[in-house]
């Protein structure tokens, strides 16, 4: 009896593996640059098709399984803080997280609740972070990763789910499905539009300088000297804007006075977009620049970094987290509401790094162009 249990253990565990790839297999294609829609597309496909027939327990780790294909690296800053130690325990908790909110798929033994909780799963946002959205699975497939569209296809899915169960799947039902299928697939192809690009010429300066190195005092020169070096270079090559990373300029850069007057002097030449921090009212900000033509306007971060930036708890848990492992360090202070600049009579909307992914920062949007700027020196080498 034991070794029957530990066989089922052990088939249910593999079963769970299984669809989680499916789930997650996307991440790794794009990474390695292969592009397959109709791959992408199946998978998705056979993901879904399994949240709606799965146990409470095999949705338990298909949850946990596919967070941490998605989000096992989220830990990696920890080395940075000199707790290295916590990263297992990050990738285990996440999972355990993930876990439990897949298995509220299983809740109930009803198709309609399991529609209802796959489609909105995507809303569960743990602590504020909201980079699990189950749709993108679409995202390089024939479908869109849109809410409506995967809502659509889910539907789809649990029709054919019903049909099986019913015992009325027959050869006429599946080959309409499958139709309906292709109908919205053909309609993503040819409803496809392009935003034509802003009419400026501008240089996107991408650095490569490891995370222990960014705010080592020893190593600040240079990362300013290779900032001027890459301004002046597309100042010469006649760009209109040149845009530097969050935190390209790793001090409180309105504090900076000679530093920020040689980028003003280079800003009637040039229009410098960059990333540093700032203070206002005794408190840091995650900030971006716009110098123009030697005026500055600074772009406070709206929605911070969950346990990066600041700590989505009471207070009393907040600072003993910072006080233990961020070295009392304090959170970043936020923005009310994104900004919007207006460079040579264009509007760009604002975005630092992990906002880019939230709905915050697209409300009240004015623009069809977004600067998003980012570090992700925190997370090299992943995914």
């Amino acid at each position: 009896m034991l070794k029957l249990d530990f066989k089922n253990s052990i088939f249910l565990l593999c079963k769970s593996f299984f669809v989680s790839l499916t789930l997650s297999l996307f991440i790794y294609l794009d990474y390695f640059h292969i592009s397959i829609p109709f791959l992408d597309t199946i998978l998705a496909l056979i993901g879904i098709y399994y949240l709606f027939i799965f146990s409470k327990k095999e949705l338990f780790f298909t949850g946990f399984f596919t967070s941490i294909f998605w989000f096992w690296w989220v830990g990696y800053s920890f080395v940075f803080y000199d707790v290295a130690y916590l990263i297992p325990l990050a990738i285990v908790g996440i999972g355990v997280i993930y876990g439990l909110i897949f298995l509220l798929i299983g809740l109930f033994d009803c198709l309609i609740y399991r529609l209802f909780a796959i489609v909105f799963l995507s809303f569960i946002e743990p602590f504020g972070f909201n980079w699990f959205k189950l749709q993108l699975i679409f995202i390089n497939s024939y479908f869109e990763a849109s809410y409506l569209q995967f809502g659509i296809v889910v539907s789809i899915v649990a029709l054919f789910v019903y049909l099986i169960q019913q015992n009325r799947l027959n050869i006429t039902a599946f080959i309409t499905l499958v139709f309906v299928l292709c109908i919205i697939a053909y309609t993503n192809q040819n409803l496809k539009t392009n935003i034509p690009k802003p009419p400026l010429k501008i240089y996107s300066y991408n650095t490569h300088i490891p995370q222990e190195l960014k705010w080592n005092k020893l190593y600040q020169q240079t990362i300013i000297n290779d900032n001027f070096i890459a301004i002046n270079k597309a100042i010469k090559q006649g760009y209109d804007i040149i845009i530097l990373p969050e935190t390209a300029f790793s001090v409180i850069l309105d504090q900076e006075t000679k530093l920020l007057s040689k980028l003003k002097q280079l800003s009637r030449q040039i229009v410098i977009i960059t990333g540093a921090l700032s203070l206002k009212d005794n408190m840091i900000y995650n900030s971006t620049y716009l110098i123009d033509n030697t005026k500055v306007q600074i772009a406070n971060k709206v929605v911070l970094v969950p346990f990066g930036e600041a700590v989505p708890l009471p207070k009393l848990l907040r600072d003993f987290i910072n006080n233990q492992f961020y070295n009392g360090a304090k959170d970043y202070q936020t923005a009310k509401k994104p900004t919007t600049f207006v460079i040579k009579n264009i509007k760009f909307r604002n975005a630092i790094c992990y906002e880019i992914t939230t709905n915050k920062i697209y409300q009240n949007l004015d623009t069809s162009y977004i600067i998003a700027i980012s570090n992700n020196a925190w997370f090299v080498p992943s995914i």
